[in-house]
């Protein structure tokens, strides 16, 4: 009879259990820059389901996934990098790494965070369960548009000297053999690693221009391009520079938001040639392609960060022109790309829309929202 009555209580209470178990895919987090906190949100359900608090100066975060998608590194200004338990929704570890940080990367393997700094410069590399210093890289400058690469390593570039470091931590990750590039441009301001590991691109701010580098060359091979761009233009003043990591790679093609013009230059691939240009209403900040690749969506920098513009990318023409409201800081589509999700900071709120029709279908305030990142992050090289 006690066992029977033990059986039942175990059935009744198995379904509250069941409950609270649940994955990761559809969640995500949003960065409230100036709370110092973290917004959980549910996709499916496009509502928030929690907060994280305490994770210091978030006025230029970003951060990446584990590859279970349960844990989040942050990647303050303040130099602080914190471990958040997204399904707990606590702060796990925080250790003050540095004075100014400007992002990081995790290891293809998941067991190494590394973080790029602009005080004291160089790049510090943390063991990811326990957050202890690993290796300590000083590189004699700030570093910028860091990201993993397939094999256990770290790309960065120096915006003091006009470098790139490859830093190679298979072997021994206290340790990393080091391959440097020089003469790679003027003020390299940020960087984009395509998806498949092959090429990484630096804008430059010091210069007209960018330059690629080929990592599948050993060693690896940097190549110039589009070094008269805007040239015969004058240059605007510069309110916000572009996100590099929102560069576009559709159909062969990358769509690249020019420095210091309203436009979004189409650059080949293959050979690095400009081939259109697509004239916007501001300054470009991201230029993020819908997961598809059939379109672009474009934010833009002060006076005009109140709008979005779609871009076709078969055409290159502007297919629509939204106006969310004030201070659009990012975007971010769902993996399969049916909506799209914009932080409107200076509103207090993320607008969510659908990715075709462009209709507005729900709205979840937030406390001066910049960065959305998806937990689907988790299993995309370079972000």
């Amino acid at each position: 009879m006690i066992f029977r009555a033990i059986a039942l209580l175990m059935l009744l209470i198995a379904p509250a259990g069941a409950e609270e178990l649940r994955g990761t895919g559809d969640l995500g987090l949003i960065v409230e820059r100036e709370a110092g906190s973290l917004l959980v949100v549910d996709r499916s359900e496009r509502a928030a389901i929690g907060r994280i608090e305490g994770l210091g100066d978030l006025s230029h975060a970003s951060l990446v996934y584990s590859p279970d998608e349960r844990f989040a590194y942050v990647f303050g200004r303040d130099g602080g990098l914190t471990k958040v338990d997204i399904l707990t929704r606590a702060i796990v570890n925080r250790v003050v790494q540095a004075g100014n940080s400007i992002g990081g990367a995790i290891s293809d393997d998941g067991r190494l965070v590394a973080v790029s700094n602009y005080e004291p410069g160089g790049v510090k590399v943390f063991d990811a369960e326990t957050l202890e210093l690993v290796a300590d890289i000083p590189m004699g400058s700030k570093t910028v548009g860091i990201a993993d690469v397939p094999g256990g390593r770290f790309v960065v570039a120096t915006w003091d000297t006009g470098e790139v470091w490859l830093l190679d931590h298979s072997a021994e990750p206290a340790d990393p053999v080091i391959t440097k590039l020089t003469g790679i441009g003027a003020n390299p301001y940020d960087a984009l690693l395509t998806g498949d590991g092959r090429t990484y691109i630096v804008g430059l701010f010091g210069e007209k221009g960018l330059t690629a580098v080929d990592l599948w060359q050993d060693p690896p091979r940097a190549t110039r391009f589009l070094p008269d761009y805007g040239k015969d233009q004058p240059d605007l003043p510069v309110y916000k520079m572009p996100h590099l990591q929102g560069w576009t790679l559709a159909d062969g093609i990358y769509a690249l938001p020019a420095v210091g013009l309203h436009q979004l230059l189409w650059v080949d691939a293959a050979t690095l040639s400009e081939i259109a240009r697509t004239d916007l209403a501001g300054q470009p900040v991201f230029a993020v392609a819908r997961p598809d690749k059939r379109e672009v969506w474009v934010n833009f920098a002060p006076p005009d960060n109140d709008k979005v513009q779609v871009v076709d990318v078969l055409t290159r023409q502007v297919t629509d022109t939204l106006t969310p409201g004030k201070g659009v800081l990012h975007m971010e589509f769902a993996p399969r790309g049916r909506e799209v999700w914009l932080s409107v900071r200076d509103e207090n709120r993320v607008e969510i829309r659908d990715a075709r029709s462009h209709e507005l279908l729900g709205e979840i305030p937030a406390q001066a929202p910049s960065g959305i990142f998806f937990t689907d992050r988790a299993h995309r090289t370079g972000l």
